[in-house]
């Protein structure tokens, strides 16, 4: 009996490292076009506006095809709908560095629908396969997402100088097929460990519609705030310091990698907070508070940008873990934890593709970074309302202590 629990709790390593090399391309991929768009746009002789696509397409895609991603799920497994997301990534990987801007754009939407799939599955896998160990693994799930984008960011261009853009690009289906190869070598050692058990357990009584559930609607609204929020900064927070503190371009370009680094500390704070206090909702709060650094920091002292900038990256790489554990602890099930996870996602996401057009078109209606930034501000009070109402009870804080 000893040896069977200790069987069910252990964390199966090969599994954890393909988890996080899974993770480590669920971004990337999305952040790699910006350090090379002169050259792309060059040589495929388009404008700004279809480089932006290039970025915005998958966002979107995130929030429109979330259903669509359950259903692959639910047909294809959680396993096997993991290895048909990363095949999907490594195929818009490829497609988009080859040929014209349409086979850009279409591998662009190749990636999104990929990358759509993966961000729904694992956090059901996460639920499923590390039940001993849910919070602290989705800590480090968020933190290689935050990971995966820098390393992008970083490395693109200086390969980019040395190959061209369209190798630097394709480049990083390696990491993809190295993601492939880890994820596929746990997945057979997890079987073996599995073998004569019971296997999973089954669902929780009548399944229960989501969208029936007024907390999975707040976690959405937490979700879509956390999310317009994240992106709505990502976009033009560099512009704003150019603008307001006449830095240089590179100089403000800073803002971004804190803003990207210190998240993975937000992402490993987070599970040791829900521990610690055993109530979901109070972290979320903490988060939000942090993430209401920035845009009250810039507006009454822009010269601590760099410290305002770094509050606001723990906030966020724990804003998108506190969702997550919330959604896993709350779901009786896997079939409830699948479709909770994309309805959250599928609206948080649909709502956050708008942040770089919304805030970038009330900064040329005002003609300045105040209004943007209380519009910032107000969407981080809504994801304190919403998940303050959402992420606790009792259930989920009895949950959340594993």
């Amino acid at each position: 009996m000893t040896t069977g629990v200790r069987a069910r709790t252990a964390v199966p390593g090969l599994l954890l490292a393909g988890v996080l090399l899974v993770a480590l391309n669920l971004r990337g991929p999305l952040v790699a076009v910006a350090p090379v768009a002169g050259e792309l746009r060059s040589d495929l002789a388009v404008g700004a506006g279809t480089v932006g696509l290039l970025t915005s397409i998958p966002v979107l895609l995130f929030g429109l095809a979330a259903p669509v991603a359950s259903w692959v799920i639910a047909r294809a497994g959680t396993h096997r709908a993991v290895l048909l997301a990363m095949l999907g990534v490594l195929a818009g990987t490829v497609l988009r560095s080859v040929g014209d801007a349409r086979t850009a754009l279409a591998g662009t939407v190749v990636l999104g629908l990929a990358i759509t799939v993966g961000n729904v599955v694992v956090p059901v896998v996460i639920g499923r396969d590390f039940p001993g160990a849910t919070n602290v693994v989705t800590a480090a799930y968020t933190a290689a997402l935050n990971v995966g984008a820098t390393l992008t960011t970083t490395l693109t261009a200086p390969v980019a100088d040395v190959v061209g853009w369209r190798w630097a690009l394709a480049a990083w289906g390696l990491l993809v097929g190295l993601a492939c190869l880890v994820w596929t070598a746990g997945l057979r050692r997890q079987a073996a460990r599995a073998d004569g058990s019971a296997g999973p357990p089954p669902p929780a009584g009548p399944v229960r519609p989501v969208w029936r559930q007024p907390a999975v609607w707040g976690l959405t609204v937490a979700f879509a705030a956390q999310a317009f929020s994240y992106y709505g900064v990502t976009a033009w927070l560099p512009t704003l310091l150019a603008d307001e503190q006449g830095l240089s371009r590179s100089t403000a370009g800073v803002s971004s990698a804190l803003f990207q680094v210190f998240a993975v500390a937000g992402a490993f704070a987070v599970p040791a907070l829900v521990r610690w206090w055993r109530r979901p909702a109070a972290v979320l709060l903490a988060v939000t508070a942090a993430w209401a650094f920035l845009p009250v920091g810039l507006l009454t002292a822009p010269g601590l940008w760099p410290v305002w900038c770094s509050v606001a990256g723990v906030a966020q790489g724990g804003g998108i873990t506190v969702v997550f554990i919330a959604i896993v602890a709350r779901s009786r099930d896997l079939v409830e934890n699948r479709r909770t996870s994309a309805m959250v996602q599928g609206g948080g996401y649909a709502v956050a593709a708008t942040g770089p057009l919304v805030v970038g078109s009330v900064h040329d209606l005002t003609g300045g970074w105040t209004v943007p930034m209380l519009l910032v501000l107000g969407a981080i009070v809504v994801m304190a309302v919403a998940g303050g109402l959402s992420a606790g009870g009792r259930q989920q804080e009895e949950r959340a202590r594993g």
